[in-house]
């Protein structure tokens, strides 16, 4: 396996997997079923997405394929052969004036959250952004969610707003912040 590479994000230093390693690769179709296991778990437990519905293979599939069309990173994390995370960017809001700055994803198997893997795909995920020479990163928190914050706070994310009450899931009101990361 190939040595970690090492970047600078707002003075900290943070390892990076090369692309070329074996662990981390561009998402395709195949990755589909796997990565719709994943996003259904925080879909079906969590207030982390607004989504009531489990996706299917094929909605994920279609995900996959329309954020790559429009240039922007789509990547896995594979742990013993398995997809263990994935992380991508998408419109922020649709307006050609908006695509300066894009919204961050980042999903784990639920059972390896604090394993150092998220900090690892938001790292590799900052680096994409400035490869494709983005502006700024919105990241979107809803709340409560410490761990979330703290993710943010240590890629150099500011707090940029709170929307309180701006959407119910599981019969309760949620606030929802806005970190956003200026590259």
């Amino acid at each position: 396996m190939s040595p970690l590479l090492r970047s600078t994000i707002r003075g900290r230093k943070f390892h990076l997997i090369p692309e070329n390693s074996p662990m981390i690769r561009e998402a395709t179709a195949a990755d589909a079923k796997r990565i719709a296991e994943i996003y259904n778990y925080y879909t079906a437990e969590t207030i982390i997405t607004f989504e009531y519905d489990l996706v299917s293979e094929d909605d994920m599939r279609r995900r996959i394929e329309k954020i790559q069309a429009k240039g922007y990173p789509f990547f896995v994390y594979e742990k013993d052969g398995e997809i263990a995370g994935y992380a991508y960017l998408s419109n922020w809001r649709e307006r050609a004036a908006y695509n300066i700055t894009l919204e961050t994803s980042v999903y784990l198997d639920h059972t390896l959250t604090g394993s150092g893997l998220g900090s690892l795909l938001y790292a590799e995920l900052i680096e994409r952004a400035r490869r494709i020479n983005l502006h700024s990163l919105i990241g979107v928190v809803s709340l409560p969610n410490d761990t979330s914050r703290r993710l943010h706070e240590k890629f150099g994310f500011r707090l940029i707003g709170n929307f309180r009450e701006s959407g119910i899931k599981f019969g309760k009101l949620i606030d929802v912040e806005f970190w956003q990361l200026i590259l």
